[in-house]
């Protein structure tokens, strides 16, 4: 019994001190750090606490992170601090620290040296072995390779010429020309090596060259990235890197590294300090971190430097930066693009002229009140014989001339056209103004369906991103056993589908822009690109949506709003005042036709005569006679016709036919815009319940996806319910985006049926119209 009871408190001491959590001290070597660099050290340090847990306490002190700034002595120096102060395991970072790190014969303290190896570039570093076989030591080595990113560089752009830029220190460290002269020459190319301490180095250094390779440069900041890749844009210079897509996010135009690598890498770093805390010796952990590389390239600096993608790269590209045309001659809001229109589109312009017409027949019919003046000359030559007999009246030889002025003083027929062409002038300006708004209308329809071709791009990138996304799902899936190679094919296909789908939303695009460029009389090939529109917001903020949706959700005020608008639609519609107008120029010439043929017509004309020379025979007046040289007259002419081969009353039968043809259009306008009006109302309240179901459908959709991923990862649901999900997610999002701009397209749809557009009219003459309506409502109750 009392030997129990021993065992008993020995085991309960024993279990007590196994409990006490051991403390461990981390030392963080790097070659730089900057403002952008500390973030990264501060999530390394959380990385490796959560990786440790409760198997031990860790402390990374900030005196215990140290950076060498490119500097051998300094980096020893920083590497002997750690060695004699408390630190008990060191982590190293860097070109600088991986030249005093591999050079150890014997490691004093446990060491993780990572993120400084190339496989085409470290010589000091064994990479044929899959584990460190060192005491004390291990290292990680990355699947980047210069020569990888070169060749895929190659494929992009077949560059001639290209610039190297790398970190200056590293030049006399690492053997850069014996690499790059290996893997460049085995692309037939020629390079240039670019050192640089900071970007100036690098842009002041890019002539004779046609394209520019970062293979360093980790710790340059972001805004640093920035004024670099402006630099090459300016120039035309694709560019490529080794670091991640954060610096693509910032305008270098390619990587080939994925945007995982980062936490798989401080992941793997993490896992080495917690095997070691747990008894696993350095020496034996493995060394390699294979990284599934992505090709990422940014849209926009593509676009800006004329690259053209291949599309048969973009099955295995991500891309970042907004789809739209970055090298856009001219950006148009909504309402530019209309008042670009009615300036400059060919049709309106025609249909201009077709007024200007109209004003010319008015002023060809008034003109027939004006007088009208000739002169007339004539040289005589007569018989001889009988211009001797003929007592001087008709000489031999004789020349005159004559000025004649007539002047009509009422015409009922001159009347009646007058009035014909003042009345064909309005139907004409009348018929401009159908035009104006059918082209507001076809501009802003252009502009939206632009606008949701634009959207569709983005869609479709998103889609095949989700499609990779679940393609790296079901990989890992095969890889553990959980599902078939069918399911990778199946994705896989899938992922050729999306691709092809999103090349067609591109091509799509630009038949958009092109569409709109001829729709504002621009070149064809013109680069252009929109604003965005959304509702409650810019030149929509005055579009009341809830009050509209509220209006038409209440069967009771929408039947009075519809007639109201039909009121209103016939008041402002340029169809009928053009066919009332043709009505009244067919009214005044069937009364000219009817009684105005009997009215006579009264001119007055009048003529002087002057005989300028007489000569030859009969040129002399016989004795007591006297010839003259100058006369006059003038008359009242009075003419009413009494039968012109039937041809008034033809012309009145044709008028009588002509009037009731106009009215029966008239009838048949009048129904097809209140046809019309019904029609658009019902397609605005489709539209309005379209945006709320589509914001539930879109929410939904992507919750289930999720949802369903989750559950595929886990072998719960097999690839159909995934594809299904995923295709859900798509139409959900495709209806979600387009649903305002088809409520808008419905909307000055709409307006253009009532012939008033609310856009391009002022707050009163909004509010104006609002009154109306009230008034309207007031009088029905």
């Amino acid at each position: 019994m009392k030997r129990s009871l021993v065992l008993l408190f020995l085991f309960s001491i024993f279990s007590g001190v196994s409990q006490v959590k051991q403390n461990y001290t981390i030392g963080i070597l790097v070659d730089y750090t900057t403002s952008e660099v500390e973030p990264l050290l501060t999530k390394l340090q959380s990385e490796i606490r959560a990786v440790v847990g409760e198997d031990a306490v860790i402390h990374i002190p900030e005196s215990n992170i140290l950076a060498n700034n490119y500097n051998l002595e300094k980096a020893q120096q920083n590497y002997d601090q750690l060695l004699n102060n408390k630190t008990d395991i060191i982590l190293a970072f860097g070109v600088i620290n991986n030249q005093i790190i591999s050079t150890q014969k014997v490691h004093k303290k446990p060491t993780i040296l990572f993120g400084a190896i190339n496989r085409d570039l470290n010589s000091d570093i064994d990479l044929t072995k899959e584990t460190s076989g060192v005491e004390n030591f291990t290292y990680l080595i990355e699947s980047e390779s210069f020569k990888v990113d070169f060749k895929i560089f190659k494929e992009l752009t077949g560059f001639k010429n290209l610039g190297i830029a790398i970190d200056a220190p590293f030049v006399d460290i690492l053997p850069l020309k014996e690499t790059f002269d290996r893997e460049i020459g085995a692309l037939e190319a020629n390079y240039k090596l670019i050192p640089f301490n900071n970007p100036n180095d690098i842009i002041n250094n890019l002539e004779g060259i046609d394209a520019i390779y970062i293979a360093g440069g980790f710790f340059l900041t972001t805004e640093e990235n920035r004024k670099l890749a402006k630099a090459f844009i300016d120039k035309k210079l694709p560019s490529f890197t080794t670091n991640g897509p954060n610096d693509v996010s910032a305008g270098i135009m390619a990587t080939n590294q994925s945007d995982d690598n980062l936490e798989q890498f401080f992941r793997r770093i993490a896992l080495s300090v917690e095997a070691y805390i747990n008894g696993e010796s350095l020496s034996e952990l493995p060394v390699f971190i294979e990284y599934t590389p992505r090709l990422t390239i940014n849209f926009n600096t593509a676009e800006r430097i004329g690259f053209p993608l291949k599309y048969s790269l973009i099955a295995q590209t991500d891309f970042v930066g907004e789809f739209r045309n970055i090298l856009s001659e001219k950006k148009y809001s909504l309402l530019t693009a209309i008042d670009e229109g009615l300036k400059n589109n060919l049709s309106l312009q025609a249909s201009q002229k077709n007024v200007e017409l109209s004003q010319q027949d008015v002023k060809t019919a008034k003109s027939n009140y004006l007088p009208l003046l000739t002169a007339a000359g004539t040289a005589t030559y007569v018989d001889p014989d009988a211009a001797e007999i003929s007592n001087g009246q008709s000489p031999e030889f004789s020349t005159s001339g004559n000025l004649t002025v007539q002047q009509t003083l009422f015409s009922e027929a001159v009347n009646a056209n007058i009035t014909i062409q003042k009345k064909l002038q309005k139907a004409q300006e009348a018929s401009f103004n159908a035009d104006q708004l059918d082209l507001i209308f076809n501009v802003s329809n252009a502009y939206f369906n632009t606008l949701i071709l634009k959207t569709n791009v983005q869609i479709q990138v998103q889609n095949l991103e989700l499609t990779k996304r679940n393609l790296q799902i079901a990989e890992q899936n095969f890889e553990a056993g959980q599902s078939g190679k069918s399911d990778l094919l199946r994705f896989r296909s899938q992922m050729a589908q999306n691709t092809q789908a999103m090349v067609e939303a591109i091509n799509q695009l630009e038949q958009g822009f092109i569409t709109l460029n001829q729709t504002l009389n621009n070149p064809i090939n013109l680069e252009i690109d929109i604003d965005d529109a959304a509702l409650s917001e810019g030149v929509f903020k005055e579009y009341n949506y809830e009050e509209i949706a509220n209006l038409l959700d209440d069967p009771t005020l929408r039947e009075p709003f519809i007639d109201f608008l039909v009121d209103e639609a016939k008041t402002n519609a340029p169809e009928l005042k053009s066919l009332q107008y043709n009505l009244e120029a067919t009214t005044r010439n069937l009364k000219l036709n009817s009684s105005g043929r009997f009215l006579p017509t009264i001119a007055l004309q009048g003529q002087y005569n002057r005989t300028f020379d007489r000569s030859g025979k009969g040129s002399t007046a016989p004795p007591g006679f006297g010839l003259i040289d100058d006369n006059y007259n003038v008359g009242l002419n009075v003419s009413i016709p009494i039968f012109n081969q039937n041809v008034t009353n033809i012309n009145r039968q044709t008028a009588i036919i002509q009037k009731d043809q106009l009215e029966i259009n008239k009838q048949s306008t009048e129904l097809g815009i209140a046809a019309n009006i019904r029609t658009g109302v019902l397609n605005l309240v489709n539209q309005i319940s379209n945006i709320e179901l589509s914001k539930i459908s879109e929410e939904t959709a992507i919750e289930s996806l999720e949802l369903t991923q989750v559950s595929y990862s886990s072998g719960s649901v097999n690839i159909v319910q995934l594809l299904d999900a995923q295709n859900n997610l798509l139409s959900a999002r495709v209806a979600r985006a387009n649903a305002t701009y088809n409520y808008l397209i419905n909307s000055l749809q709409l307006e253009r049926f009532l012939g008033y557009y609310f856009l391009l009219n002022s707050d009163q003459e909004n509010e104006a119209f609002r009154q109306r309506f009230f008034e309207f409502l007031s009088t029905r109750n």
